[in-house]
């Protein structure tokens, strides 16, 4: 099968841990990659935001990159990108008439903005994965919402028109549901993980005595941060590494950074909390195997990549229990999920299973065991492959009718 995907602000060659690079950027290139190891031809559409970058790179995994020409050649915030998407979809719309691909699949409601005009003009099936919908978005941020003001009518719209979607987790399906899609045109595959790369055996990050507690992501707010290091003061003994943003040596400037060591500060644990920044992708399995709890404390997550690779080295997860957390993490059995916003409740878990070296062993292992059953990444791809054929089985019956 010939699958373009489109991806706008999130390559899959982007470093990650950077502002706008995270869980997306590895699923699509993860998600790529096991496609074309499962002989299907693929290509990735992002921004070009590098006028030195070449127009098409041959990625490693197996599938190629072109860099789209639609707006300044530079790096822009995802926030302002939506007056590129008709430039954007005009680009895909001629390359597609020329070559066209068996379906495109759309990534972030950007990018289905621009995939759903191309689509539209070439008759190319759209399947659209949103990672993140905007109404989830604004319900948690309020005010503090940067998205535009036009993002949950398009992504509304995109819903609505594209052929298939894709959902990462239940939560999201009730979510579209609500906004008037279709259940039989969803299908809901998980993201995965490269169990080549993430495993139980392994080097391990060199620590200290302390207890010790790892969370990784995007330094934003909404991830949730600030309630590890609220939790800190009531469990004793023990440090809290917090990997992501950018490299350490440019922490200093980052606003995020500076709140969070502020907090730590004031609530007298700066001692205990470590931000080492931007992590690659080689080292941080060695940063996980450390651990003895990854914490994932987000206000709301739309998936989640690192609980699922915490599980694969075999380290029990402690996750708020919100969006796809609760999907990946089993209460009891491959981790613990705690109330959001509620240090003293997350303060209370970490004690007990901390206390409990039996408890954090069996975790870990039942955690590792669900991943290599149900998150390889050539699993994902065969399910993604299924939803794929639905779309294109449905165009066939169409054309058939019509003769």
């Amino acid at each position: 099968m010939k699958v373009a995907m489109v991806s706008e602000h999130a390559s899959p060659l982007a470093a990650l841990g950077e502002e706008d690079a995270g869980g997306q950027n590895v699923h699509v290139a993860e998600l790529s990659a096991a496609l074309s190891r499962g002989g299907h031809d693929v290509t990735v559409y992002t921004r070009r935001d590098d006028r030195s970058a070449p127009a098409t790179v041959d990625a490693p995994g197996g599938y190629r990159v072109v860099h789209v020409p639609a707006g300044p050649a530079r790096r822009l915030p995802k926030d302002e990108l939506l007056p590129h998407m008709g430039e954007f979809g005009s680009w895909l719309r001629d390359r597609w008439t020329e070559n066209p691909p068996d379906l495109a699949h759309a990534h972030f409601w950007m990018s289905g903005v621009a995939t759903a005009l191309a689509a539209r003009e070439t008759g190319v099936p759209a399947v659209q994965t949103f990672h993140a919908l905007g109404v989830v978005k604004r319900r948690h941020q309020g005010s503090a919402d940067t998205s535009p003001p036009d993002r949950i009518r398009l992504e509304r719209m995109v819903g609505r028109q594209a052929d298939r979607i894709v959902a990462t987790c239940s939560d999201e399906v009730f979510e579209l549901v609500r906004q008037g899609v279709p259940r039989r045109r969803v299908s809901v595959v998980p993201c995965g993980v490269d169990l080549s790369r993430f495993g139980i055996d392994g080097p391990v990050a060199s620590r200290s005595a302390r207890r010790r507690l790892v969370s990784v992501g995007r330094l934003v707010p909404r991830k949730g941060f600030d309630l590890a290091i609220a939790a800190l003061p009531l469990v004793p003994d023990t440090e809290l590494v917090i990997a992501g943003g950018p490299a350490s040596g440019a922490l200093s400037g980052d606003p995020e950074a500076r709140r969070l060591r502020k907090l730590a500060a004031r609530l007298g644990v700066a001692d205990r909390v470590q931000l080492v920044g931007q992590v690659s992708r080689a080292d941080m399995p060695a940063l996980l195997r450390s651990a003895d709890t990854v914490l994932c404390t987000p206000w709301y997550e739309p998936f989640g990549i690192v609980p699922l690779e915490a599980m694969a080295c075999g380290v029990p997860v402690v996750a708020t229990a919100v969006g796809g957390l609760t999907d990946t993490v089993v209460d009891g059995v491959t981790g613990r999920l705690v109330p959001p916003r509620d240090p003293v409740r997350l303060s209370a878990r970490l004690r007990a299973l901390l206390d409990e070296p039996a408890e954090l062993e069996a975790l870990g292992t039942a955690g590792h065991e669900r991943v290599e059953a149900r998150y390889s990444w050539d699993r994902i791809a065969s399910e993604t492959v299924r939803a794929y054929e639905k779309v294109v089985s449905v165009r066939e019956v169409g054309r058939v009718a019509e003769q």
